[in-house]
């Protein structure tokens, strides 16, 4: 079978096209042929330096997390029904040798989903790292559920930055499809239309209107929930725009890994910051993403392309490194890189 593998960290140029075995699952494993690889920011982070996931060795590592496909073998102790099923995976490569960038790829049962017959591949392979961080950014709040579903958001205002973004876009729909009233920052005409697409209810352009007071206009009483790419940048404006008690969820350290809060707002308020990294979640919340997202797509309530605001690149398995570029380099929409060739 067909791998993309590097062996010592570096750019792109470290990616190989290589011809591999094709694996056989082990007791409670599943063997899955992939269709699409999704790519997300920490794949070309863990190709970079060793601070995510293992260290790339002479057996070489597989890159990419995300994935859809369909599962062609079982191990022990897996229903043999489960051949045939369409699926998405999440963590494929964390601290494993082997992601999803590769014809094929074995690994545990649970992290291979299984996915609707209305579900695209396409959405498939989109989830996972994405949709898996914004259901835990929208549930770490003290008076929240641990697990969306609808309702659970009702009556509650969630404020996204950056909603054109792969995270941001989940947690919008999300967000809608838990009962929220969703409003998000973006920074130029193109990425408002994304995020309107994506279901948000109000936008609001950084660049050319004063957030600050766009928002508390939308949200007098301030936004419940907020959900941050960039926490360096915006922690003024988040204290800004906070409900007493509310909950500032951050995933990236988008324009500076250094937070300076300023004490009294924060204190009198009774903020929280909540750091979010899906590979290390509880085990708990991991399984109530799972199923929550599971849940999601299975209402329809997730969607991906230009028509849901978050347009999809392609690039065929060879071309691996350029696709990871186009993540490190800001590609607006969601990048897939294409495995199965029949």
């Amino acid at each position: 079978m067909k791998a993309i593998v590097y062996r010592q960290h570096g750019g792109p140029d470290v990616l190989s096209l290589e011809e591999r075995p094709i694996p056989t699952p082990g007791p409670g494993e599943v063997r899955v042929r992939i269709h699409l690889s999704g790519v997300n920011p920490t794949d070309w982070k863990a190709r970079t330096v060793s601070t995510l996931g293992r260290t790339a060795d002479d057996q070489g590592q597989v890159p990419h997390q995300d994935g859809a496909g369909t599962i062609d073998a079982v191990g022990a102790g897996v229903p043999t029904d489960r051949i045939g099923e369409r699926v998405w995976i999440w963590e494929a490569a964390w601290q494993r040798a082997n992601g999803t960038a590769q014809e094929y790829v074995v690994l545990p049962q649970a992290q291979a989903v299984a996915l609707p017959d209305h579900a695209s591949f396409e959405l498939g392979a989109s989830l996972g790292i994405p949709a898996l961080t914004a259901h835990r950014c929208l549930t770490v709040a003290d008076d929240g559920p641990r697990r969306l579903a609808p309702g659970a958001l009702a009556g509650r205002t969630v404020l996204v930055a950056g909603g054109a973004g792969a995270v941001g876009n989940a947690a919008i729909q999300l967000s809608r499809w838990a009962g929220a009233t969703v409003v998000t920052t973006v920074s130029s005409p193109h990425k408002a239309t994304l995020a309107r697409a994506a279901g948000a209810h109000h936008v609001v352009n950084y660049r050319t209107d004063d957030a600050a007071s766009a928002i508390r206009e939308l949200a007098p009483g301030g936004v419940d929930l907020i959900v941050e790419v960039a926490p360096a940048v915006n922690a003024a404006l988040n204290h800004q725009v906070a409900a007493p008690h509310a909950t500032i969820a951050f995933f990236a350290d988008t324009g500076g890994d250094t937070l300076n809060l300023p004490v009294h707002p924060f204190l009198f308020a009774n903020l929280r910051w909540q750091g979010v990294l899906v590979y290390t979640l509880p085990e708990a919340a991991k399984a109530n993403a799972v199923a929550a997202v599971t849940a999601a797509v299975a209402d329809g309530a997730l969607h991906v392309g230009d028509d849901a605001g978050l347009p999809l690149h392609r690039f065929p398995l060879e071309k691996a490194g350029d696709a990871q570029a186009a993540v490190q380099h800001n590609i607006v929409g969601k990048v897939l890189v294409e495995v199965a060739t029949g």
